[in-house]
This record gives structure tokens, sequence and C-alpha cells, in this order.
């Protein structure tokens, strides 16, 4: 008789993993003779699961993710470890947690590309792994994980020295300096009171120089002299860098060469759409991965005109719409060239909407997390982490397939990893091998728990039980939503982790996502029988798992590594800033017929 969860959740784990490494031997998924899968990996920027007709819309048409959908399998309970970018990015490509290679703070995305911040280069990603099996590997898109080091041109966090053999797009990110008129969202707070202290220096200088000229105060010329110097210094420090942001932060590179800066935003979604074809027709004959990063849906949204005022949802749903076209070209990439039945495609976002995003010039630019709870940066609230989440591959997979277990997106790099035939050690991963869940050979996860961060705090546990369809969510702290009553951080524009900016919870908060997803409605020991049980065995996996972070397992354990998120890490600094011509003086623009 095969064992069952009443004898262990591990006992039941290593005998279906066990007889599921037996299946795939007798398929022969590891003979030499046959080629190895090829990986297309699809990941949208601030999509909210709500915001796709197969989770659910009725406003926005997504025609070609809804194929995939019904030509694959659909998760709907994907989770990113993070609700923010750089830490769920990293995340995925480690597949552990982001506090294992230091991707967390109370400000958890890099702010600055001339920042010194990023992915060590201790870690190790899936796109190293795979191209150590023989693997071709590109990034098209948006990376947001670094580039240099302690001098410009090191490329220590490029995504070339982790393992992409070919990376053509943003190192960054997607900011509203990057497009002329739409005001900035780099530190903009810390602009502004820079901008006011700038302006009172300027002021007092004045006025002590007009008192002096008045005789009213006998005031030393030297000083003035000096408080002068110090006003004019104060104003290159401090303003430069915030000034140059659109120059300096918006670029394009092409492996490991600049060559935009900055980049003409207009354009940017066709070249990224035919860069990732052109990579998937240049290594039709050898096996690949290729992660096509779209800089869509992060604001400032595009205004393209075949698809400006065609949704039902404004801009946001217009952008939407294009991302599904994307998709759709995509998808028919890899089936005209025959690679279908041999590729694994895979469609996600890195984290949920932002509900804060938006703008009443230009109507609403945020997302739509469904009936979940909260979103992008608001810890650990269901619409900030439940992603869309979808795999198709013809003839592997049974198609219009749903899965309503726990995943996550941590889960690609063991996937992808066992996939491709790598059977080296690895150190401590917090992901599973999805393929026994997807082909239905299993019908649990191997989730038992999952451990929500905001920043560097464990804000809240879920746990799965063993032979129960419950899972029960145990926040720690919520954020405070501002204004008052709001379903945001309006005020802020995104939640904070920390301070007057949370509510700790004692007992903590604690819902049942099975019956109750929209988190609406807290247990107590009167409404639930396991209450007490709950709090124990989250306490429990909670010391197990921070147990976990103090092993070292030196050189690839990233347990240890110095913390990439903090300000002296993240902050410009002009030797690491990439430029294309002579630093300060950056300036390019894209030769076409360069395309690789």
């Amino acid at each position: 008789m095969p064992p069952t969860l009443l004898q262990g959740p591990e006992v039941w784990r290593q005998a279906h993993v066990t007889q599921y490494v037996k299946d795939e031997l007798e398929l022969n998924i590891f003979d030499a003779s046959v080629r190895r899968p090829n990986f297309v990996l699809m990941m949208v920027d601030d999509l909210g699961i709500g915001d796709v007709g197969c989770y659910g819309n009725n406003t926005i048409r997504t025609p070609n993710i809804d194929r995939l959908a019904a030509e694959g399998v659909k998760l709907t309970q994907h989770i990113a470890a993070a609700p923010l970018c750089t830490p769920s990015r990293a995340a995925f490509m480690t597949g552990r947690y982001a506090i294992r290679s230091g991707q967390t703070t109370s400000r958890c995305v890099l702010l600055f590309l001339g920042g010194s911040g990023g992915l060590p280069p201790s870690e190790t990603t899936f796109a190293k792994r795979l191209q150590q099996q023989g693997y071709t590997t590109g990034l098209v898109g948006k990376w947001h994980l670094g580039v240099n080091c302690e001098r410009r041109g090191d490329h220590c966090h490029h995504p070339n020295q982790h393992g992409f053999s070919y990376f053509y797009g943003l190192p960054f990110t997607l900011f509203n300096d990057c497009v002329p008129g739409e005001g900035s969202d780099i530190l903009a707070d810390l602009q502004k009171t820079l901008r006011s202290f700038t302006i009172f220096l300027g002021i007092g200088l004045a006025t002590l120089a007009l008192v002096r000229r008045c005789g009213l105060l006998d005031i030393s010329l030297r000083l003035l002299v000096v408080l002068f110097f110090i006003s004019i210094l104060a104003t290159v420090l401090w303003l430069t860098p915030f000034k140059f942001i659109p120059t300096w932060n918006c670029i394009l590179m092409r492996n490991q060469e600049v060559v935009e800066q900055p980049m003409v935003v207009e354009t940017l979604p066709r070249r990224l759409l035919t860069e990732a074809q052109q990579f998937i027709k240049r290594n039709v004959d050898r096996p690949f991965l290729l992660f096509f990063s779209m800089a869509h849906i992060h604001t400032p949204l595009f205004r393209n005109p075949a698809f400006s005022g065609k949704s039902l949802h404004g801009l946001y749903g217009d952008n939407i719409e294009e991302v599904d076209w994307m998709i759709g070209k995509m998808t028919e990439m890899v089936d005209s060239l025959g690679l279908a039945n041999n590729t694994l495609m895979y469609f996600t976002s890195d984290h949920g909407g932002h509900l804060e995003d938006s703008n009443s010039r230009v109507g609403q630019q945020g997302g739509w997390n469904s009936i979940y709870r909260g979103g992008k940066a608001m810890g650990g609230w269901e619409g900030g982490i439940r992603v869309p989440a979808i795999f198709r591959w013809p003839g592997r997979l049974a198609p219009g397939r749903v899965v309503h277990e726990p995943t996550s997106l941590m889960d690609l790099y063991p996937t992808l990893k066992y996939l491709a035939g790598d059977t080296q050690p690895d150190r401590h991963l917090d992901g599973f091998d999805l393929m026994p869940l997807l082909e239905g050979k299993i019908e649990r996860s191997e989730h038992e728990f999952m451990f929500h961060y905001c920043g560097i705090y464990l804000n809240a546990v879920r746990w799965h039980p063993p032979g129960s369809d419950s899972v029960f969510k145990v926040h720690f702290f919520t954020p405070n939503f501002s204004p008052p009553g709001a379903g945001g951080c309006y005020h802020t524009h995104v939640c904070q982790c920390f301070g007057k900016h949370v509510t700790h919870h004692d007992p903590p908060l604690v819902f049942d996502l099975f019956q109750d997803p929209s988190e609406s409605r807290p247990l107590s020991p009167e409404t639930e029988p396991r209450y007490s049980e709950i709090l124990a065995q989250t306490a429990k996996a909670v010391e197990r798992h921070r147990n976990t972070l103090a092993i070292r397992q030196p050189p690839h354990d990233a347990t240890g590594v110095s913390n990439q998120m903090t300000w002296e890490k993240i902050l410009w600094k002009p030797w690491l800033q990439p430029c294309c011509g002579t630093f300060p003086f950056c300036g390019c623009k894209e030769d076409p017929s360069h395309s690789v």
C-alpha cells in the first residue's frame, strides 16, 4: 500500500517524488538522444490577477492569454515571494526567499542604476544552472537587479554574470522619469526636501548679504563667500543626480554595452518583442531558455496608437490588451517554428497590481487584484502576492487543467533545473519542482508552509495542513491604509513595512483562505476549533525557517551576504554609472541595424 498523508507529509512527499522520478526515467526524459525541452518564461510587471480574462475579467480582452490557459494548466494560488519588483525577481531567479540574497530592507527596490546593490555574484540563478547544462540562455526586457559593484564596467550584478548568454533590455526598470512630463517617482519625498533645503539656504544667504549691505550686522565677507560655495555644492550634490535621472537611469543595453541613453520609450514594446522573437529564431536548433521580462504594465503606461482607446478600462486596459497581443505573437512564433511540443511556456506577473497608481489626468493606471485584499507593496495581503500563472506544454500537460494548490514563483528554479536534467547538488532552496503537480501525478502541493515578507520583516505565514482543503494565513502585522478606510496607502503612494505605517497584531490575525479568500473575516477561538493549533504550528514553522537562514553553505548559500538594499548601496555613485560616451556627457541612440 502506498504511503498516505496520515503517515506524515515527508514520508508522503518522498514516496511520490521517488515514483515520479521513476516514471520520468521510463519516459527517457534524460536520454541523451532525446532533445531537452525549451523554456519561454513571460513575466509582466505589476499585473493584477484580476486583469486577465481567464481569471475573471470581463472588461479587458485577453484572448491569447486565455488560449494559453485553455491549452495548458492554470494555477489559482500562485504566490510571489515579495510584493515588490526587486525582491520578488531575486526570489524568482534563485528559487530562494530574497532575504537569503540580501535583497530586503525598508525600501525594497533599487532606485539608481548607478548604485552598488544588486543580486550578489555568489548567488545562483536558474539561467546559470541551465547554462551549465548546455542551454543557450537569454533575457529580454527588465532586469532591475543591479549592474556594477565597485567600478563602472565591472558588471558584477549584470545578467551576463548571472547565467544569461544574451541580454537586451532595461538593466533598471521603467519609471515615470523616463517619459517627459510624467513627473518623478524616484525618492520624490527626498527630492522635495532637498529642493526646499537648497531654496532655504539660498534665501538665507541673500538675506545675510542684504543685511550686511544695509549695515545692520557686521558679517564677514569671507563667511558669505563660504556660505555661497556651500549653497552651490549642495545644489550640485543633491539636485544634479535627480535632474539627470532620465539620462542615467533610463537606458537600454545589449549585453554589456549601453546602446541607447536615454531610451526612447514609445518604441520600446515593439523592440523588446522583436528581440525576443529573434532570440527564439536564432536558437531553434538547440535547447534554449528565454526570459521575456516585459516593461508593461509598470507606469508610465505606453500610448500605442494601435491599442489606444480600444479597451473598456482606459489606458491601463489598452496596455493589457497590448500585452495580450505580444503574448500571442510569442506563442505564434513558438508554434510556427514547430517547437510547441518541446517547449514549456509560462506566463505570470512579478507581483500584484499597484492600486495607488492612479492619476486624475489620465484616469486609472493601477491594476485590479480581483477579490483579493491589498496590492503591490502591501506585505502579505493576497492582492499583492497572488499572481496569474499559466503553463503550456502540448503533449506533456493536459489542456484546461486548473490547480488550486499553493505554489510559488520560486518553484520555477527547481522545475527548470529538473527538466534540464540537472542533478547536481544545490544550496538550500525554498521552491519545489512543479511538474508532478502540473501533470496530475500528485494532488497536493509540497508547500505546507509559505513565508511572506514585507522588506526584512516576516509579515505573514501560510499553512496548508496535510489532509485539509484549508489554507490558513497568519498576519503578524498589516499596513495602515491612508486615508483611513481606503484600500491602499494613497498618501505615501506605496505602503511601508515599519513604525507608524503598520499595526502589529497580538494575537496575530488569522484567516482561512479556502473559506475567505478576500481576508475579510478574521478567525477566533470561538469560530475556528483549530485556532490554537494554527498559531502553534505557525510558530514552530517560523522557528524552523529562521534556523535555515542561519545555515552557512559557502560559497553558494547567500546567508550572511551583506544587505544589498542599504542606503549606501542604493544611492547614486557617479563612478558606477553606466554611460555611452564620456561621463557625464552620456548619450546615444540605438541603430536598428545592429540587432543581433
